[in-house]
């Protein structure tokens, strides 16, 4: 039994493959762009407003709180935050990324201990 010499690559099958994973990565990639179906919603004779506040919580580097751009400490940012609806509103909060840790976690602990439900948190 003798053997041949291995020269040459079949590349047909290898060209076949990447032809089919292209077209897989072409059909996906159009339904990952619509993050929304665009729908016309019709009106109601009664309808009802939900006024929903987006308030935002900043920590600078320092660690110094700040809310709706007003600097305060973190008491008196807990009594603001007792009185907004903690179903409604939205809290958006922004921390530098050279604060410690622990100023983060202490404005989620206070807004889980409120029992806030929408909460953003904002990023680059």
């Amino acid at each position: 039994m003798r053997r041949e010499r291995f020269d040459k690559i079949n590349v047909i099958p290898f060209i076949d493959i990447v032809l089919v994973l292209l077209v897989i990565v072409l059909a996906t990639a159009s339904f990952i762009n619509k993050k929304s179906v665009k729908v016309e919603l019709p009106t109601a004779s009664s309808k009802t407003t939900s006024e929903k506040k987006t308030i935002t919580i900043s920590i600078d580097k320092e660690g110094k709180y700040s809310y709706e751009g007003v600097e305060m400490s973190l008491a008196n940012l807990q009594e603001k935050l007792e009185k907004l609806d903690p179903v409604k509103d939205v809290i958006s909060v922004q921390a530098d990324k050279h604060t410690d840790f622990k100023n983060f976690v202490s404005i989620v602990d206070t807004l889980k201990e409120k029992k806030f439900q929408n909460l953003a948190i904002v990023t680059k």
